[in-house]
């Protein structure tokens, strides 16, 4: 399967209004976003798991990515509210789950596969920074290493805001609003922007936003038997 395999291409899609897709597991359905390979893919996805749903313990061969938007996740290590960020790196394990039910935005097989640290940041009441050479633009730092930049930033209502992606750009808007080339993005809408991208943006929102990692891409997942 490929959906938005291109990534030499700008690609939006407005998540509230996309398919759920079922997964292979009662109760959990995806709005698929990109995607290369089957159930074990390179992917990104809004996922939602319905009350008492839960997968089967399983190892994140190339590493999970995941931000809560709304509800608790859960697995073995505790209880993940809406707001919390999470990198499973490759080789983590864990059986996940929801009881009451939630909704996360998930990508797959995109660690660098060196990459061991795993992280869980509550990001709710965390204090954000003012960048004083973009005016507008607040933001709060997730995760950083020698391929890619992830943060959650704050729009102000009105501001312009720039968006060049020499590397590459993915940004997905969780609260308020933006416009990009005279598209509006609602929350749960995802904008992908390729590599040396010179673009703006008119705001005011909360958006999650990952820089440079397109420059280059990892291998795509084989299916081995079991």
């Amino acid at each position: 399967m490929e959906i938005n395999a291109d990534f030499s291409q700008r690609v939006s899609v407005h998540g509230m209004g996309a398919a759920w897709v079922p997964s292979p597991i009662p109760g959990v359905d995806r709005r698929m976003f990109d995607r290369i390979g089957d159930e074990v893919a390179r992917a990104t996805s809004i996922v939602r798991y319905a009350p008492g749903s839960a997968f089967s313990p399983h190892v994140y061969t190339g590493g999970e990515e995941f931000l809560v938007l709304d509800g608790v996740f859960q697995d073995e290590h505790g209880d993940f509210p809406a707001g919390t960020y999470v990198r499973n790196p490759p080789t983590s394990r864990h059986t996940p789950a929801s009881e009451n039910g939630c909704n996360i935005f998930v990508k797959l097989w995109q660690f660098d596969p060196d990459d061991r640290s795993p992280i869980w940041i509550e990001t709710s009441d965390a204090v954000f920074s003012r960048q004083p050479q973009r005016p507008g633009v607040e933001f709060l730092p997730l995760f950083e290493d020698r391929r890619e930049n992830v943060s959650l930033e704050r729009w102000s209502a009105g501001s312009r805001v720039d968006l060049a992606s020499p590397g590459g750009l993915e940004v997905l808007a969780l609260d308020g609003g933006f416009v990009e080339t005279e598209e509006t993005f609602n929350p749960q809408s995802w904008l992908r922007l390729p590599c040396n991208t010179v673009t703006g943006v008119t705001a005011g929102a909360l958006v999650w936003i990952k820089r440079d990692h397109l420059r280059k891409l990892l291998a795509v997942p084989q299916i081995r038997p079991a």
